[in-house]
């Protein structure tokens, strides 16, 4: 779980980095320009398949440590105080996983499928900045993707840390450095996401 999470983490400072090209504010050619090579890259598209895998394997293995945890404990305490021990994210990760994954589902469909009809369809011309444009117009979709970008930011505050804590970086001297890196990588992952649909939908790219 801690594996394909730091692989997910690493994934997402490459697609921010990549995405951000928007914010040059250039009619999209530069972000064009970098999508073409990235969907007619071999080498890309074969660490598409990992990235699907890593998905994939990362939903399964959340449900599965789900299922261990009902089953340790059937019956919950008579007490709880369960606000003095942990986070409220880090015991809402099963539904802030749900919803994420619910999110990619949808945001493979806006962007990525229609990127592969028009690669393998004799590789027609494809927009997707003007697509982009397309998309983000909508006020509900808008409101859906930063809906999803809070999910993943609490998904990421506590996955980042627990990543980490997993591999036995766990000591009083690392953790803290540990946990403010996690909170400054995922203020700037979904700040950059976030920018995105809504400079789009409100016209300061266009």
């Amino acid at each position: 779980m801690a594996f394909t999470g730091l692989f997910l983490i690493l994934f997402l400072i490459v697609h921010a980095g990549i995405n951000s090209s928007i914010f040059l504010n250039d009619g999209g050619e530069t972000f064009n320009t970098v999508a073409h090579f990235m969907s007619h890259n071999w080498i890309i598209r074969f660490l598409e398949i990992g990235l699907i895998v890593g998905i994939i394997v990362h939903a399964i293995q959340g449900i599965v440590l789900w299922k261990q945890n009902v089953a340790a404990r059937p019956v919950g305490y008579a007490v709880t105080k369960a606000g003095k021990n942990s986070t409220w994210y880090s015991r809402s990760m099963g539904l802030l996983g749900t919803l994420v994954l619910i999110f990619l589902i949808i945001h493979f469909s806006h962007f990525y499928v229609g990127t592969k009809v028009a690669l393998y369809s004799g590789d027609q011309p494809h927009n997707l900045f003007e697509e982009m444009k397309l998309i983000f117009s909508s006020p509900l979709i808008v409101a859906f993707y930063i809906f999803s970008l809070i999910a993943l930011f609490w998904h990421l505050i506590h996955g980042f840390q627990s990543a980490f804590q997993t591999f036995g970086l766990n000591h009083k001297r690392y953790t803290p450095i540990i946990k403010a890196a996690g909170w400054v990588y995922t203020i700037i992952i979904i700040t950059a996401f976030a920018l995105m649909p809504l400079l789009m939908h409100f016209g300061v790219i266009a």
